[in-house]
């Protein structure tokens, strides 16, 4: 699994929503753009298929802005991904969502170690979720400052 910039920075923008997560309060997208360092049209397109997905939501005019639609606690990083990227697989043939093209797949001497990584990587992105990111962030914007 590579990771596309779509991927890294709709993370990286759920995590910056998970911060100023109150049901109330929203961010505008000026704010968010300028925190990845990317154009609010690249965002905004991220941030369109995120809120497609029913994780945001946006609100226009001039005091708009996106939020989350659940709580931090309730969205995994791999329903993020998964919503992004299309899937998180390493190789096709682990694919579960797929077909395998490869027509040696039960044949693959490499096919258990395939499974037994992707099967890792699905635990920690199942597990993790935006609030534990969050509070990742946090505490390592933290121990800069002291």
């Amino acid at each position: 699994m590579k990771l596309s910039t779509k991927g890294k920075y709709g993370i990286k923008a759920m995590v910056d929503l998970a911060l100023a997560y109150d049901e109330d309060s929203l961010v505008n997208l000026g704010t968010l753009a300028d925190s990845q360092g990317i154009s609010e049209a690249y965002l905004e397109r991220i941030l369109a298929t995120l809120r497609n997905a029913g994780l945001v939501e946006s609100v226009r005019g001039a005091f708009g802005g996106y939020r989350l639609l659940k709580a931090p606690s309730n969205i995994t990083v791999g329903e993020i991904l998964n919503t992004l990227e299309g899937t998180t697989s390493i190789i096709g043939c682990v694919d579960s969502e797929k077909k395998s093209k490869c027509g040696n797949a039960v044949f693959c001497s490499a096919r258990p170690l395939w499974l037994k990584l992707q099967s890792r990587i699905d635990e920690v992105l199942n597990t993790t979720t935006l609030k534990d990111m969050a509070d990742d962030y946090a505490a390592q914007l933290k121990s800069v400052k002291k």
